[in-house]
């Protein structure tokens, strides 16, 4: 009968009459059950901290080479919020929390989740997937940077880029331009987007002008120079604009 199947079951009065049963209710009397498959980001080596960009300085040796760097400040509070394993939750994770803030900031669902866990009102939540969950963490502890990374330790450190609104194809994908002569039809168009008879459409993904920036960018084994209390000085540029926050984990792979 199309999505829908019937069933005999008992009225009042005790005559059977037929109950709409659907398809749902089919499977589940089958024994069938569906299964929600939960999803994160990909694993990462140790557990991260969170941290703000402060900016970009240089540094010089004795030798008076300079090496550009990027400075992360941290600010009061990086604390492990929660803890999920593979009984609990399906995966094994560190949920961490940055930057104390005041509680009438806070939504009542999140100003208990942190309560609960002794940890003070915290702005920003961030989970890091790990193989296995470290010896000795404990849920409300304080992460210590210099426990974390010393000098010379390489890091992937992630964060929203620059954003730079509607581009082009050369500014966004590196197009080349076509001629700037006279008669020319084409200067700085994106030209063809595929074949016209076959396969008369356009393919998914191809290259096209669209809004640039403006999304999660990791970069990947830049080194310690520096690691503060209140900061981390890292070898190179990192995604953002001074005041954006920041991922900052142990490099996966041999470094």
């Amino acid at each position: 009968m199309g999505m829908m199947e019937t069933s005999m079951t008992k009225s009042v009065s005790g005559s059977r009459v037929a109950a709409p049963r659907t398809r749902h209710s089919a499977r589940a009397a089958q024994g069938r059950s569906c299964r929600l498959n939960v999803t994160a980001r990909a694993l990462e080596r140790d557990v991260g901290l969170m941290g703000t960009k402060a900016g970009m300085t240089s540094i010089f040796s004795d030798d008076g080479k300079m090496t550009p760097c990027t400075v992360v400040g941290l600010k009061s509070g990086c604390f492990v919020t929660h803890i999920k394993t593979v009984e609990t939750d399906g995966y094994n994770a560190v949920q961490v929390g940055y930057d104390e803030k005041r509680e009438s900031l806070l939504t009542k669902p999140e100003l208990g989740h942190l309560k609960k866990n002794g940890c003070p009102p915290l702005r920003h939540l961030a989970e890091f997937k790990l193989e296995q969950i470290p010896e000795g963490l404990e849920i409300g502890a304080e992460l210590d940077p210099t426990e974390l990374f010393s000098v010379g330790d390489k890091v992937d450190v992630a964060g929203k880029s620059v954003g730079k609104g509607f581009a082009g194809g050369i500014k966004r994908h590196g197009f080349s331009r076509g001629l700037m002569t006279h008669g020319s039809k084409s200067h700085r168009e994106h030209g063809t987007t595929g074949p016209g008879s076959t396969p008369s459409r356009v393919y998914p993904g191809t290259k096209h002008p669209g809004q640039m920036g403006d999304k999660r960018v990791k970069v990947k084994k830049l080194e310690v120079l520096q690691v503060e209390k209140d900061m981390i000085v890292v070898k190179g540029s990192v995604p953002g604009k001074p005041g954006n926050m920041m991922t900052i984990t142990k490099a996966k792979g041999k470094w």
